[in-house]
């Protein structure tokens, strides 16, 4: 049994906020999330049992994940007036009404589409297209065989497909299936 170095949790950043984003579907949710997670993953050393750090960090952050997500679901919510509501900035990060960029609105497009999945589907594409997990790793992590994660993975792909290519024929989401992979 070998101790999670905390500089691995550094080292892996950039993809847990991947996952974290095709959870959530928001990039200012995932930002939280990560770093709710590596305050979790540092408060007290960790014992990895037979995986490697990155499938450790994953499940983790999908817990942490969860685990939000069952405490919100138990808060009351309030919802504001529509006329107390501010309109959403459309400008991008730097201003000066220069537009969000082609590739960040694609990338958000499509975390917003993997975050529509339903949970099963989503955490299996999130373990493998997004955190780069192999699919033994992905079924350890999901708790579930290699066989439906290459199921669901398939499924996912193709809903995700069918979401960003709406008007398109089923000749080009086929194609833009094949893509994802």
């Amino acid at each position: 049994m070998t101790r999670l170095d905390p500089q691995a949790l550094v080292t892996h950043l950039d993809r847990l906020y991947r996952v974290a984003w095709a959870l959530c579907g928001s990039r200012e949710e995932a930002e939280d999330l990560v770093q709710e997670t590596a305050a979790r993953v540092l408060a007290k050393p960790r014992h990895l049992r037979g995986q490697d750090e990155l499938a450790y960090l994953v499940q983790a952050l999908r817990n942490t994940f969860l685990l939000s997500r069952r405490t919100a679901s138990r808060r009351p919510r309030e919802v504001a007036p529509l006329e107390q509501t501010e309109p959403a900035d459309v400008r991008g990060a730097g201003g000066g009404g220069i537009g969000m960029p082609e590739a960040a609105l694609a990338a958000r497009e499509l975390f917003t589409a993997i975050a529509g999945l339903p949970e099963e589907f989503r955490l299996a594409l999130v373990a493998v297209d997004v955190a780069g997990l192999s699919y033994r790793e992905a079924a350890d992590l999901l708790d579930t065989r290699e066989a439906t994660i290459a199921s669901r993975l398939f499924r996912a792909r193709e809903r995700v497909v069918r979401a960003l290519t709406t008007d398109a024929d089923p000749g080009e989401a086929s194609a833009a299936s094949r893509s994802l992979r």
